[in-house]
């Protein structure tokens, strides 16, 4: 477990501008008092006054950006105090997972309130906010859980303190995309859980013995290593540039499947099955194959007609897909072009044999 440095304070800065005298009995033009006008708004995360670029504010003092925050700091040994950005599906699991097993999750920020309050019904004590910056002095471990194509501007919008961290949950990106978020003593990583966010609490389960993606120099590797583990998950450490890769891979086994699913569930139901009765037939038949990958190997687990070159069989499945299931057909046809090769690779198919295969998929679009 990471050791976080410990910090010397920073040095003062400037105050920030005062209140005019008798602010705190004014009112607003709705008819509240001013104090409450101002609470109501910081409470959101909106900065009355802002610092100026490349500063930022601890009460009434502002700071260079780089200074350390010794306010903030976990003992050493100790999990680092963790904020989450977004509080959809990924952020809340993870946010309910590492409590539960732990470590200290300070704040959540999300601009959506019911999302906000949602997390802080789950995950208690932690601190909401609209706006992320608000987020940044409360926490020592950022972890940003937004849409792929929101981390790279919310990256921009962001300056981190001397001694953070900050990863994304991105499964796609590189942890370069959060660079410009980085000032000196900082940390930049990526912490992608391999599990399907549907549901939180089927996902906070589906967490144990999952695989997590890590990126990061070797020491915060070490302690996303070590929070992976927190939570009952596999850390494993990318190649640099396979990113994208691993996650193409990660969409077929994951959304292509449920593709697969509804496919399946299409001829199912030309055969007079419904949805249940679909997945009660074939679900098994998954499952054993899957099984087979597992004990055999992926090219010997393949079974069915391509394998033993049937064509008979082949032209058959295709009149009927295009009879009454077209929306299958070019599903099915890449699958079985997929299968010839794998066949052909394990000996299972003669070249003249996987010829007439490929023919009888080109003519019968």
């Amino acid at each position: 477990m990471r050791a976080w440095p410990e910090n010397p304070p920073g040095e003062p800065g400037k105050p920030g501008k005062p209140g005019k005298p008798g602010d705190s009995e004014a009112e607003d033009p709705k008819g509240g008092s001013r104090d409450e006008t101002e609470a109501a708004i910081r409470r959101a995360g909106i900065d009355l006054d802002p610092p100026p670029p490349g500063r930022h504010r601890h009460g009434e003092l502002v700071h260079d950006d780089d200074h350390a925050h010794p306010h903030v700091r976990s003992e050493r040994g100790e999990p680092p105090v963790i904020g989450i950005v977004g509080a959809g599906a990924v952020g809340t699991a993870l946010g309910v997972a590492l409590r539960r097993a732990g470590w200290p999750v300070a704040a959540v920020a999300s601009r959506d309130p019911g999302r906000r309050e949602r997390f802080r019904g789950l995950v208690d004590g932690v601190r909401a906010f609209a706006e992320p910056n608000a987020l940044l002095d409360e926490v020592e471990l950022i972890v940003l859980a937004v849409p792929d194509d929101a981390i790279a501007p919310l990256a921009a919008s962001l300056r981190m303190y001397s001694g953070q961290a900050m990863v994304h949950t991105s499964g796609a990106l590189g942890a370069e995309v959060l660079a410009p978020a980085m000032a000196a003593g900082t940390q930049i990583g990526a912490f992608h859980p391999l599990v399907a966010f549907a549901d939180t609490e089927r996902a906070v389960a589906a967490l144990h013995g999952a695989t997590v993606a890590i990126e990061g120099d070797d020491e915060l590797a070490a302690l996303l290593a070590t929070m992976a583990e927190a939570i009952g998950a596999q850390p494993v450490r990318l190649a640099p540039g396979s990113k994208a890769a691993y996650h193409a891979a990660a969409v077929l086994a994951a959304g292509g499947f449920v593709a697969l699913l509804d496919a399946i569930a299409e001829l199912g139901r030309v055969a007079g099955l419904d949805e249940a009765g679909s997945l009660a037939i074939y679900g098994p038949l998954i499952e054993q194959t899957l099984g087979n990958a597992r004990a055999l190997g992926i090219r010997g687990a393949l079974t069915g007609p391509i394998t033993r070159g049937d064509r008979g069989t082949l032209d058959a499945h295709l009149a009927t897909l295009r009879a009454h299931a077209p929306g299958v057909l070019d599903l099915y046809r890449a699958a079985a072009e997929r299968e010839i090769q794998l066949a052909e690779q394990r000996g299972a198919l003669s070249p003249e044999a996987a010829e007439v295969l490929r023919t009888s998929l080109a003519t019968g679009r």
